[in-house]
């Protein structure tokens, strides 16, 4: 397994609210994913003219929002079970959400910060 990249993760109720605030932060929508749960979720990928990253997805099942780390990986399957065999649990039983070009979980580490681990497939 490798880590291809590495940023903050920020679930929300509010995303687009927070969009704006990292857009006035001088951030930019660098790409945005709508097929995340059947059209439920949406994720903008932004990024500052210094290569920062930082993803906001929308949620509308939380009542606040979720900080988790998102980790990129070139292979999922081999990162889940690293994660697994080391006390983390994903938060959704055995659900992995799938999409055309990725598939990611959200992971709880024995410590309680949250993992966001994710493949992308194109």
């Amino acid at each position: 397994m490798k880590i291809t990249s590495i940023c903050p993760l920020i679930v929300s109720p509010q995303a687009e609210e927070l969009i704006v605030l990292f857009e006035q932060l001088g951030f930019q929508r660098s790409h945005v994913k709508s097929d995340i749960e059947g059209g439920a979720n949406i994720n903008t990928d932004m990024k500052d003219e210094n290569g920062h990253r930082i993803d906001i997805a929308s949620s509308e099942r939380l009542p606040k929002d979720l900080l988790s780390i998102k980790i990129n990986v070139d292979n999922f399957e081999e990162a889940l079970e690293f994660f697994l065999n080391r006390g983390f649990v994903n938060s959704r039983g055995d659900k992995v959400t799938v999409t055309s070009s990725s598939k990611d979980t959200f992971l709880i580490s024995p410590s309680g910060f949250g993992i966001t681990l994710c493949e992308h497939l194109k």
